[in-house]
């Protein structure tokens, strides 16, 4: 009768179920990793693991295709997932090599799409070559700890007992080192890369899916709710304006508003396109923690001493030499993790990277000058700005009266510059003042000048 009774009992709960809540699902929450690893790839893994705890996840996939990207990144990707509250497991669609290697040794268990692969986690700079073994002994450490995090199996051979480790850390070294051998597993002189087979066979891969789908089968997970990561409207913005080919563009337009308004009096557009540009360059560099306060200082200190040099001190010397350093230098290192800075051994990629940014910032200096040039001579003669340039004729007969033209007989003369011709100011001719514009460059107050000609109303001069 009791047994009865509990079946009952049983059956009657079976029936309700559908009605109640699913509170004993097992929340599984993914984030992908899919781009090149750097700074941007560390900021969505801290919010992935944040949401997900905040969520209460009970399992976390991350879905993991990359070529690899900066060691500093991924390390602290591989930290965070080693320190994990919850089991961390990957799913390899297709790559996870160099920096994608050490994070998916990180995690719990690995599961790999056929056809995929793990490995080459050599470590080099910006063009392919092998950095210097002092940064590949840091890398075999950092892959060999990884590995040896995850324990020891205990395998029984009869009456032996023998401790065998879950991941072997030589394979994981010599996916770092091409000189290392592993028996039947790596030959001299080859970096170890796996296919999704081989991995499986040496403890790299718990097995082979197609989908996250599949690797929660795998687990054994029945029951479940999966929810995923997914990149705020802030996060996208920020990930555009920190694309190499955006920020270059950015300091095209910062360098070419800065030249504009120095050919022109007052406080106008190109002031305030330089401004927004340098908003735009700094402000996500800033929030993903690339660039520090000290150096937007330092970009600032420049334009600063550029313009004390321009307007406060005659010729182009010691302020403005410094003030070109600054800005370049501000504008450099803010594209640069700081972290490769904390220790030569930490990445065998920083000077790569530095350089890089260099070159970015330099081409685009450049660039922005060029275009500035060619800009200024070509903006009024263009069809669509075409209008902003009178074209009408005002003639003597028709009643208007032209600009005194007297001063068409200095033409020849010479003179003193009366103050600094930047390009416009006074000169002293005659023992009278005129207003006068310097043909080439800025002119020193006291210097001497020559008229070389005059056009519509104006005076130009030259040094003499």
């Amino acid at each position: 009768m009791v047994s009865f009774a509990l079946l009952a009992l049983t059956l009657s709960s079976q029936v309700m179920a559908p009605d109640s809540p699913g509170d004993d699902k097992i929340l599984v929450y993914t984030f992908a990793i899919k781009d090149m690893i750097a700074a941007p790839t560390w900021r969505i893994t801290k919010e992935a693991f944040e949401e997900a705890y905040a969520l209460g996840a009970d399992v976390v996939i991350l879905h993991l295709n990359t070529y690899g990207g900066e060691v500093s990144a991924a390390d602290s990707i591989r930290t965070k997932i080693l320190n994990a509250t919850v089991p961390v497991h990957v799913f390899i669609d297709d790559n996870a090599a160099s920096a994608g290697a050490l994070i998916a040794i990180a995690c719990d268990s690995i599961y790999m799409k056929p056809g995929g692969k793990i490995g080459a986690a050599t470590v080099v700079n910006q063009t392919g070559e092998q950095v210097p073994d002092k940064y590949q002994s840091y890398m075999r450490a950092t892959m060999r700890a990884t590995a040896e995090a995850h324990g020891k199996d205990t395998v029984v051979h009869g009456s032996d007992t023998t401790l065998v480790w879950h991941r072997n850390p030589a394979i994981a070294e010599a996916m770092v080192d091409p000189r290392l051998f592993v028996a039947g597993v790596s030959d001299t002189g080859q970096v170890l890369t796996f296919t999704a087979s081989e991995a499986m066979l040496n403890g790299y891969c718990e097995g082979t899916v197609e989908s996250i789908e599949g690797v929660i089968e795998k687990l054994g997970i029945r029951d479940y709710e999966l929810k995923s990561y997914s990149p705020s409207g802030l996060d996208k913005i920020i990930g555009f304006l920190i694309n190499p080919v955006v920020s270059g563009i950015l300091i095209m337009i910062i360098i070419g508003g800065i030249y504009f308004e120095l050919q022109s009096p007052g406080i106008g557009f190109p002031l305030a396109a330089s401004v927004v540009a340098a908003l735009l360059y700094f402000a996500p560099l800033y929030l993903e923690g690339m660039a520090q306060n000290w150096e937007l200082i330092l970009f600032i200190v420049g334009v600063i001493l550029m313009m004390v040099e321009i307007f406060a001190i005659p010729g182009f010397g010691v302020a403005g030499v410094a003030g070109i350093i600054a800005m370049v230098t501000g504008l450099t290192l803010s594209l640069v993790d700081n972290v490769v800075f904390e220790d030569p051994q930490f990445t065998g990629e920083g000077l790569g990277i530095l350089m890089k940014a260099l070159s970015l910032v330099l081409v685009s200096i450049l660039l922005g000058l060029i275009l500035s040039l060619w800009g200024a001579r070509k903006l009024l003669t263009t069809t669509a700005f075409s209008n902003l340039s009178l074209k009408s004729e005002q003639r003597m007969e028709d009643g208007f009266i032209g600009v005194e033209t007297g001063q068409r007989s200095l033409v020849g003369k010479t003179g003193l510059a009366h103050t600094v011709l930047r390009p416009s100011g006074k000169v002293m001719i005659d023992d009278r003042l005129f207003d006068a514009k310097s043909e080439y460059g800025l002119i020193e107050k006291g210097a001497t000048v020559k008229v070389i000609r005059y056009e519509t109303g104006q005076i130009y001069v030259v040094k003499a």
